[in-house]
């Protein structure tokens, strides 16, 4: 392993990359992790844009230990953007945390090197003045308990759909990039995100009570799809389309498309690695173009 450090320089930006060959997951080096970002940037950013982002770091790989971090460490260069933003009742006893706020390709690759392999944002968006805006997306997170797989989750993602299109909304899929689903729905700013989002799930386990649990209990999930809507609390957050997810080997959590769940018989299918994802990306574009384009649809 080569433990040099690199100069570069980002769109303007003097960046000091090092450990290059180290492997953060096996036979998949933080160069490879760098790499990936740097190329899937192109329609990662506006899914990260105003988003105070919480990094997951494995400094040591995904088989050594990891952290969450959520305040900007006293090394971020003064040209990262953060976001001050509340956190009552914190682990670490403060009332505020200073957020960085993933916008442009040098800060994505200051993150890259520091191993946050995934990185994590909320519903809503720091305002340009400070404060947070209400939410404009609203998500469900479709958590299948063994022996239930993502094919059952596609079966519930399907469900879900129909619900929300009943009550005159869209929704866009994407694979956690483990073993479940995120269902979103792009919306006009609304704090009713979460009030609509458990009342949805409770609809669809009334209707499908063999298949889908609402409640978070994990001795109900056993054979079923948890239809997760706490993701809408403010104090909460959701991986971003397109990062990367801590496992053996790096898969990413990747747009699909309602045809492809339909199809859905095998759960590998629906996991795709880096390059795969970039590929998919040269085909279809960025599938979810419509969470940063249709914020028309009301609660």
């Amino acid at each position: 392993m080569s433990t040099e450090k690199k100069s570069v320089r980002v769109e303007g930006r003097d960046l000091t990359l090092s450990n290059l060959g180290k492997n953060l997951y096996p036979e998949f080096t933080k160069g490879e992790v760098i790499d990936y970002y740097v190329r899937i940037a192109p329609v990662l950013l506006p899914h990260l844009k105003d988003r105070p982002a919480t990094r997951i770091r494995w400094p040591d790989g995904v088989h050594g230990g990891k952290f969450f971090e959520k305040n900007a460490p006293s090394y971020t260069p003064d040209w990262i953007r953060t976001a001050r933003v509340p956190t009552p009742g914190s682990s670490t006893g403060r009332e505020h945390l200073d957020f960085v706020v993933v916008d442009d390709l040098p800060t994505l690759v200051w993150c890259a090197n520091l191993a946050a392999l995934e990185l994590h944002v909320p519903q809503w968006k720091a305002g340009p003045r400070g404060g947070l805006r209400s939410p404009d997306l609203m998500v469900f997170d479709l958590d299948p308990g063994e022996p239930a797989t993502i094919v059952d989750a596609c079966e519930v993602a399907r469900l879900l759909r129909d619900l929300l299109a009943a009550d005159g909304l869209d929704s866009y899929p994407k694979t956690s990039g483990k073993k479940g689903l995120h269902l979103y729905v792009p919306i006009k700013e609304s704090d009713r995100t979460s009030e609509y989002a458990k009342e949805a799930a409770r609809r669809l386990e009334a209707d499908h009570p063999d298949l889908v649990v609402s409640k978070m209990e994990k001795r109900l999930r056993k054979g079923k799809v948890l239809v997760d809507w706490s993701q809408n609390n403010p104090a909460k957050t959701t991986v971003a389309p397109y990062s990367l997810r801590a496992a053996d080997s790096p898969s990413v959590s990747a747009p699909v498309t309602w045809t492809e769940l339909e199809g859905c018989d095998d759960a590998a299918h629906l996991r795709f690695g880096p390059d795969e994802v970039l590929s998919r990306v040269d085909e279809h574009g960025d599938l979810l173009a419509p969470l940063l384009e249709k914020h028309d649809q009301s609660l």
